[in-house]
């Protein structure tokens, strides 16, 4: 969004050639620019440009360019930013491991512990997040928020971004829980004089950050999530229970009767959260099989793609050996089918 001035030197670092791969294309997601994004794009030779008519956001900007990117037949998908955070030569290491084959996606790692461009409550934010994005995503991956990485066609058909804020740990959760396997790969950067578009304060960021990873997490782990929290709402109502229990025992009961009451109140309440938790984990798997059904559907766009150029290629002939081109269809005589007048 509005990268016109910086859009030239990111295009300008971009590798042109990389050992392995045939084909380099670009593309560009301009999310909404109220500037001429589009045509610095367009006079730097950028062979692709998806362009949103409004601001959609940082998740929807990265899902748009991975359907763009399918749709050209990209067998690689390498995502970076455009205010030139990202070295653009480190491009060739990054998608060595996906190019060999040993993994699905690739993460740049920033460094974040001694990165020389963040702050001392940056870095310790950073190693804080990507470590707790690690334990729900059960993956290795040191830097969770980097959005330089590298996804192979398989693992781009699979993944659905389902926030509106960052699809960065959105994606890695989906990743780990559907076993893909995800590298971490030294990657160096550059320091960006202007403030960060996606948020306006680290509070903020913290915050929407923080309800992505519950959101996700619990997509994938909603049984375990609501069951647990109604186990822990039960526990507590047992504790004002037991003790009108121990003083109606002693025979001072009529004076605790709200203990009963709370207690009553939070073993409900907790029943109800388990019972949610159930109907929350069918539809989980619900979601599952309309995952793969959208695989699925991918693959067989992606086939009619291929027969389609396949086709035009080569060029259609009659069964009497004459091309199609040859061929002049005979006029067919009208037939008139006869109809019974309804009465």
């Amino acid at each position: 969004m509005n990268e016109a001035d910086d859009l030239p030197a990111t295009l300008a670092a971009l590798p042109r050639e990389i050992a392995g791969i045939d084909t380099i294309e670009v593309l560009i997601i301009d999310d909404g620019s109220r500037d001429n994004t589009s045509e610095v794009a367009r006079k730097w030779g950028v062979q692709h440009i998806v362009r949103h008519r409004r601001n959609r956001g940082l998740a929807n900007a990265f899902q748009s360019g991975l359907d763009a990117c399918l749709a050209a037949g990209a067998d690689i998908i390498v995502n970076t930013d455009a205010d030139g955070q990202y070295e653009g030569a480190d491009i060739a290491a990054l998608v060595q491991p996906v190019l060999r084959g040993d993994a699905d996606i690739a993460i740049g790692d920033r460094g974040v512990g001694k990165n020389a461009h963040f702050g001392p409550f940056k870095r310790r934010l950073q190693r804080l997040g990507s470590a707790v994005v690690r334990g729900l995503s059960g993956t290795e991956i040191t830097d969770a928020v980097s959005g330089f990485r590298a996804i192979s066609r398989e693992a781009a058909q699979r993944i659905t971004i389902t926030t509106e804020f960052s699809y960065t740990t959105d994606m890695l959760i989906q990743a780990g829980r559907k076993r893909m396997a995800i590298v971490s790969v030294p990657v160096r950067t550059h320091a960006t004089p202007r403030p960060s578009r996606l948020f306006t304060s680290i509070p903020r960021f913290i915050s929407q950050t923080g309800v992505t990873i519950v959101r996700a997490y619990t997509t994938y782990n909603a049984l375990r999530v609501f069951v647990g929290t109604g186990l822990l709402l039960a526990f507590a109502g047992l504790v004002p229970i037991l003790r009108f229990l121990w003083f109606y025992v002693n025979g001072d009961g009529g004076g605790h009767i709200q203990s009963l009451v709370i207690g009553g109140a939070l073993l409900v309440l907790g029943a109800l959260v388990a019972v949610m938790g159930m109907l929350a984990d069918l539809i989980t798997a619900n979601r599952k099989l309309l995952e793969a059904t959208l695989h699925k559907v991918r693959k067989l766009e992606e086939r009619l793609a291929e027969q389609e150029a396949t086709s035009a290629k080569v060029p259609a002939v009659d069964p009497t050996g004459k091309r199609a081109a040859d061929v002049v269809p005979l006029p067919a005589k009208a037939k008139r089918t006869p109809t019974r007048r309804s009465r």
